[in-house]
């Protein structure tokens, strides 16, 4: 079995099949957006049928993204196809199992969302899933990179709590602000939730970015990925008032209106971008920063150090 460092065509293939579930969670959110979840009534078939409907009105939104997703799902299996083959490393092919694993749950939970009739926990539950999964797509992007490696010489992080833990739970409160903005679209609760998850998640953000320019600013695996992750969160906030402030000029309108759909489609966009850009740096902290408890771990013992 070759190594993926020996495949660049599968580290390639892996981000055609990251890009297409970015897609995917933009035509999603086209569907909630339309007002699209139920024009297209039964599952798996579409009005009875498994052949191509009109795609005329809101069945174009939700047979479309139907469509988008078995395309994701077959492309899903044939990397995790690939990775068995060509990647010995095992781990990487577990986490293209688990790729495998939800898209199939989230094409279910996709199913049951429409067989119940848009009910709110099952809805949420399924946008949910899409974000997880596109973090699964990503990372194995980002895993079958040929210059990929957990043993990189490693930096001293010596503050407390380390840049590790922060952008983990960084990246954990950004996942949580994007469950409360489902359960928001789907009209579970109203907006608060969302605006103290929106606070929460800059001021993680922002610690975290002013550690990195603080100490390791010379440091372009973690500067580049940190400035990234703030400014897409600054758009995310404009664009999240923009959408908020758009709806309710827009109550009482019977169908949605193209701009409203177009910010709050873009919104969700954004926030998958901000949630996958703060996994990557989380990985990168990973990849070169150590704790003193791990330079401790990786030190040789004194009988060793002698010898």
């Amino acid at each position: 079995m070759q190594p993926s460092e020996k495949n660049p065509w599968l580290h390639r293939y892996a981000s055609f099949v990251a890009f297409c579930t970015f897609l995917l969670i933009i035509a999603g959110a086209l569907v909630t957006g339309n007002d699209a979840g139920l024009s297209v009534p039964d599952w798996p078939t579409s009005f009875g049928s498994f052949r191509m409907p009109r795609m005329v009105g809101g069945v174009k939104f939700e047979h479309g993204h139907r469509l988008i997703a078995g395309a994701v799902g077959m492309l899903t299996i044939l990397l995790a196809i690939g990775l068995w083959r060509k990647d010995s490393r095992r781990w990487v092919r577990w986490v293209g199992f688990a790729a495998v694993m939800a898209v199939v749950a989230q094409a279910v939970l996709g199913g049951v969302t429409v067989l119940f009739h848009l009910p709110v926990a099952i809805s949420a539950a399924h946008a949910t899933l899409a974000q997880i999964f596109f973090c699964l797509a990503a990372s194995l992007a980002f895993f079958t990179r040929a210059d990929w490696r957990w043993d990189e010489a490693k930096l001293q992080d010596t503050f407390s709590p380390s840049l590790q833990h922060l952008t983990v739970a960084t990246t954990g409160a950004i996942l949580v602000q994007l469950v409360l903005g489902a359960v928001y679209r789907h009209a579970g609760f109203g907006i608060a939730p969302h605006v103290v998850g929106a606070c929460v998640v800059t001021l993680l953000v922002a610690w975290v970015v002013a550690r990195v320019l603080t100490l390791f600013a010379k440091q372009p695996a973690l500067r580049r990925p940190a400035l990234l992750l703030a400014g897409l969160l600054v758009v995310q906030i404009f664009l999240g008032a923009g959408s908020y402030l758009m709806k309710m000029g827009a109550r009482g309108v019977p169908h949605p209106l193209p701009p409203v759909v177009d910010i709050t489609t873009t919104h969700v966009a954004v926030g998958a971008l901000v949630l996958v850009t703060s996994l990557y740096l989380t990985y990168q902290t990973h990849r070169f920063l150590a704790t003193p408890k791990e330079e401790m771990k990786m030190a040789p013992a004194p009988h060793q150090a002698t010898t």
